[in-house]
């Protein structure tokens, strides 16, 4: 069997937490790690392969430059110019980060990048249509990690009050990696009922589901605030979206995909829920939306295209 290589550009916290989390599931055979701070990343190395001695099977730690990549099959994209100041959201690191990735990906595809590109970096939902542009590379090879993390800590805030496991819950949040992004109430349930039919019925009472959806929304930040960075939830979702990829599980993930007329959008990148396969995305599911999740969508839409049209 072909040994499953992932690279990582941008070693920093979400890099390096991302490394550790391939290493400690062991999702593939070389982990790569790209870092302009050549002693920094080669101190990851050392420290990773000392990780990777205890794990079953072998795993081989690298250090490259980015456009040593035509062996690589995942190419995950974390680099940032720098931590967010008070008041800033991630629509903030736009400029910066667009101008390392216009560095960054023409090389990788004139030395024969043919992997899928995986985007963690910020603003997700912009630059994973920027790398999909400057790549040429068919919409299905281009994913960011989007609302994904999001969803995932909606679930995790829904289980708690529910006392569920967050595999029984199914919902999704739609949109943005931001401040317009928000939950498909329509389209999420728990044992097959609706959200608050389930919790009138082992409660008594209905949620304030808006309070919840704002603090799947707003953990992120208040992580960021509380620890100056959030590592370990983007670490796990990177990793776990790569592993649905490398497994070709079918699973629905809610990503940051191209769209081409899905959700009458074209020509951006957003949350919603798509088919993981092992040539990347294999399907966009089109959630019938509501009169206001409809809305909602068409605003977090907007948001994207207009600062889409700040990339030049």
């Amino acid at each position: 069997m072909k040994p499953r290589k992932v690279m990582i550009i941008g070693a920093g916290n979400v890099g390096s937490a991302a490394a550790h989390a391939f290493v400690n599931q062991n999702i593939c055979e070389e982990l790569v790690l790209v870092d302009l701070n050549t002693e920094r990343v080669e101190g990851h190395r050392k420290d990773l392969a000392d990780a990777a001695a205890f794990t079953h099977g072998m795993m081989k730690i690298s250090v490259r430059e980015a456009k040593d990549c035509k062996d690589i099959d995942i190419a995950v994209i974390t680099v940032t110019a720098g931590a967010l100041k008070e008041g800033q959201t991630r629509l903030d690191e736009l400029k910066s980060t667009s101008r390392i990735i216009a560095n960054i990906v023409p090389d990788m595809m004139k030395n024969g990048f043919e992997g899928i590109f995986l985007v963690a970096a910020n603003p997700v939902d912009i630059i994973t249509y920027q790398v999909w542009k400057l790549s040429g590379l068919p919409r299905h090879r281009v994913l960011g990690t989007g609302v994904w993390l999001d969803t995932t800590r909606l679930r995790r805030l829904l289980s708690e009050k529910l006392d569920v496991a967050p595999q029984s819950i199914d919902a999704f949040v739609l949109g943005e990696h931001g401040d317009s992004q928000f939950p498909v109430w329509s389209h999420s349930s728990v044992y097959g009922k609706s959200i608050n039919a389930y919790s009138k019925q082992k409660f008594g009472t209905e949620f304030d589901l808006k309070a919840i959806g704002e603090r799947a929304r707003d953990t992120g930040f208040e992580i960021y605030h509380q620890k100056g960075c959030t590592e370990y939830g983007i670490a796990g979702t990177i990793v776990e979206i790569s592993r649905n990829i490398f497994s070709g599980s079918h699973r629905a993930l809610a990503v940051s995909c191209i769209l081409e007329g899905e959700y009458g959008k074209s020509g951006i990148a957003i949350g919603v829920p798509a088919v993981l396969a092992q040539d990347g995305v294999k399907e966009i599911i089109e959630l019938e939306l509501n009169e206001l999740e409809k809305s909602q969508f068409d605003a977090s839409a907007a948001v994207i295209a207009e600062n889409i049209g700040h990339l030049g």
